[in-house]
């Protein structure tokens, strides 16, 4: 009932919307009359706020046309789908030169696969992460699919399809990738890779994971304390909906959008008041690059999508209630999960200083499960002022965070991609320094 009651009131904001953009241009326009009356630029500013607002936030596009590769030049680039799944795609960033020296690097560099998270936002929220890393890798990410847009044939999405996913994906894109993981989806694709690994499969060359939770347990944020205050019959209880009638994927059961996003928001409501506050004051001053980071930023922020109900609360309880990875009592498809079986993979582990999403050692720990990678091959960085979005987007991310990862991949990188997958005798845990 709450989804149908959003959607109604979703439908009775729009022309409310509409009028407000309108009426913003009206007191804006240097060609209308009202644009040189009294405190326009306030009314304007005010009626563009109440417009944003009020819209609704579509899926935004990655919107990457070209980038500059190492040699200087500008190369194209096209996005395709790799694959096409009913829950995700796999989308592929192809570069395209008639550059006789960038063409000869670009077929010399890594293949890396970046794993979005499906937690709310949309893939294009690494939309910084992508541009970088293209500039030096080929680049496939996962770019998943909003729930309410599946019809119910498809069948359900547990937490053990994402992890069979993740593993088709590994196997498509071959022995030569690099897997990258972004927040929610380090713990799936630890386990996908130790599944690969006990099975003699196709391994990643290198595994960096960023800002996940791979043991909620430690340095726990206010995102791990709801989930273990409240039981697993709550979140089916009281944040599980139908999805309404005017959607494809009518009645399939979801977390809904709108929800994460409430909760996103009531994580830092102070924060997000004063930035739409100054929004307001940038128009006021016309301060238009402000305002255009501003929109931007907020263009991504409130563009949400809806989670299958099963991975959902598949994920509460695996991840944060029964820490099953770490307890070593994850099974997927009958299968055990078990980190320590893989040998030959390097991996690299970045937390944000001050992020409040993931905590101080949650994912480091990653070191701690996969005791068959050597020291040798293992690293762990901490970025110092960085938040939960610092780590794969802004300045940080590109001043700090690329060089070690771009430094990373190109150390473990070989060309014919083989990497030992065979299990590797249980070590004494032991931490990175």
């Amino acid at each position: 009932m709450l989804y149908h009651l959003y959607e109604t009131q979703r439908a009775l904001m729009a022309p409310f919307s509409e009028f407000a953009s309108a009426s913003a241009k009206l007191y804006d326009h240097p060609l209308s009359p009202f644009a040189h009356s009294p405190m326009a630029q306030r009314v304007s500013a005010g009626f563009d706020l109440l417009h944003r607002l009020a819209k609704e936030y579509e899926k935004p596009e990655f919107e990457i046309t070209s980038v500059k590769v190492a040699t200087g030049t500008e190369v194209a680039v096209q996005q395709q789908v790799a694959i096409n799944k009913p829950f995700c795609r796999l989308l592929r960033f192809k570069r395209f030169t008639d550059d006789t020296d960038a063409l000869a690097l670009m077929k010399t560099q890594p293949t890396v696969l970046v794993v979005a998270p499906l937690s709310g936002h949309h893939s294009t929220l690494l939309r910084d992460t992508v541009t970088s890393l293209l500039s030096d890798h080929k680049v496939y990410i996962t770019d998943w699919t909003d729930a309410r847009m599946v019809p119910l044939d498809a069948g359900a999405f547990h937490l053990d399809d994402y992890v069979e996913y993740v593993r088709e994906f590994i196997r498509h894109v071959g022995p030569s990738v690099h897997v990258i993981s972004v927040c929610q989806p380090t713990v799936p694709v630890l386990a996908a890779v130790s599944l690969q690994a006990t099975a003699g499969d196709v391994l990643p060359q290198t595994m960096t994971m960023m800002g996940g939770p791979i043991d909620a347990r430690l340095s726990p944020t206010a995102v791990n304390n709801l989930a273990v205050n409240k039981s697993h019959s709550w979140f089916e209880n009281n944040v599980i909906f139908r999805v309404p009638q005017n959607f494809p994927g009518a009645g399939r059961r979801v977390y809904p959008g709108f929800l994460q996003h409430s909760g996103f928001v009531a994580m830092n409501p102070d924060r997000h008041l004063t930035s739409h506050y100054d929004y307001f004051l940038d128009l006021i001053r016309g301060d238009d690059d402000s305002a255009d980071s501003h929109r931007k930023f907020y263009d991504e922020y409130n563009a949400v999508l809806d989670m299958p109900a099963e991975y959902y609360l598949d994920t509460i309880k695996t991840v944060f209630q029964d820490f099953a990875l770490v307890n070593g009592t994850w099974v997927v498809q009958g299968q055990q999960v078990r980190p320590q079986d893989i040998t030959g993979t390097a991996l690299l582990t970045i937390e944000g200083e001050l992020d409040d999403i993931s905590g101080s050692g949650q994912t480091k720990a990653a070191h701690e499960l996969c005791t068959g990678i050597p020291e040798s091959r293992s690293l762990h960085y901490d970025v110092v002022g960085a938040g939960h979005y610092g780590i794969f987007s802004g300045r940080r991310w590109r001043e700090k965070v690329y060089p070690q990862v771009k430094a990373f991949i190109a150390k473990y990188h070989h060309e014919d991609g083989e990497v030992p997958a065979r299990p590797a005798p249980a070590k004494k845990a032991r931490r990175v320094r």
